[in-house]
């Protein structure tokens, strides 16, 4: 049995060292990507939130790249699933949402 845990010890020390590398780099960016916007940053989204009005009435989204629409489509998604995951989160409960 002294034998099993230490093994597993070991075996749990080396899962740390190889993950570590991995996690520091998802701080990181988390740090990066995870913060909530600041005011220094609402002229920026305020003017990409223009770009996006303008490209629709001109047609400019014509002309995307299939990778820019793919790209689009998956930041749309993530959107709507962060929305529904903050009601179902802000109920309590999924009752009374068609899942």
């Amino acid at each position: 049995m002294a034998s099993l845990a230490t093994k597993g010890s070991g075996l749990v020390n080396r899962l740390l060292v190889q993950a570590r590398p991995q996690l520091d780099v998802f701080l990181k960016y988390a740090k990066v990507e995870l913060t909530p916007p600041t005011p220094a940053d609402i002229p920026a989204i305020r003017q990409s939130i223009g770009n996006i009005v303008k490209g629709a009435k001109t047609g400019s989204y014509k002309n995307l790249t299939v990778k820019e629409a793919w790209l689009n489509t998956l930041i749309t998604a993530e959107v709507i699933f962060w929305f529904y995951i903050g009601e179902c989160i802000g109920k309590r409960h999924i009752v009374g949402y068609n899942v």
